[in-house]
């Protein structure tokens, strides 16, 4: 993901795929959307995990742009936050966070039920519900196997947040699951051993390594060139 050098550091959460359609940033969620699509091992691939090696690198940012981008393409999506460690989707569309993944997980309602409106076309949400006291052992469980073929059922694509990889097993189980995964690195922040860590995590994990979001990556004077061309 780029960004141009003013805004550097500034990562905060910020649904431009719905506040401001025309900016840069979008057409690289744009991009990377484009890329996603030539990448799939199939038509069969649904579920798209994002996660990152430690966190605040951007990926909840990133997987909700993400589902933006690929619900103005036409698909049918579910945005889900996974992460019961650190919930924030919530925050991000200004709900509120009393019934989500948790609540399914542990048998207590339907998915229509549970599902809410995100206020754009074609994007529904399923926040994560009350925390959990063991996270882990209710995404290793069969219960999550039948949730995400009811959500393959119902929707075009399922595009899950979850926790940083080497702080917690959750996104290992989670990636197993899923059929592809990509891996959310902030540039010049994370650690090549700590990506080469999450890398090998996910191999361990069997999962689909689908590529890699460069995060806060600095535009250079022929990138601003080629989208002042554009526009």
């Amino acid at each position: 993901m780029w960004t141009q050098k003013k805004s550097k550091g500034s990562a905060t959460r910020k649904l431009v795929g719905h506040t401001k359609p025309q900016a840069l940033v979008n057409e690289q969620y744009r991009t990377i959307r484009t890329n996603i699509n030539f990448s799939l091992p199939g038509h069969e691939t649904k579920t798209i995990l994002f996660t990152s090696a430690a966190k605040e690198e951007g990926k909840s940012t990133t997987s909700c742009n993400m589902a933006i981008v690929f619900a103005e393409a036409g698909k049918r999506v579910l945005l889900v936050d996974a992460d019961m460690r650190r919930p924030t989707l919530h925050h991000s569309f200004h709900l509120s966070n009393k019934i989500g993944l948790s609540n399914l997980l542990l048998k207590k309602g339907r998915l229509q039920d549970c599902v809410k409106r995100s206020g754009i076309t074609g994007l529904d949400l399923l926040l994560c519900g009350q925390i959990p006291p063991n996270p882990a052992e209710l995404l290793s469980s069969p219960v999550l196997d039948d949730l995400l073929e009811e959500m393959k059922a119902r929707y075009d694509l399922i595009i899950i947040d979850s926790p940083p990889l080497l702080a917690v097993t959750d996104s290992k189980i989670l990636a197993n699951k899923c059929d592809a995964t990509v891996l959310v690195v902030n540039t010049g922040k994370t650690e090549k051993d700590s990506v080469k860590k999450a890398r090998d995590a996910l191999v361990t994990s069997k999962a689909f390594i689908l590529g890699v979001v460069m995060n806060n990556y600095e535009l250079t004077k022929e990138n601003y060139y080629y989208h002042n061309y554009n526009s």
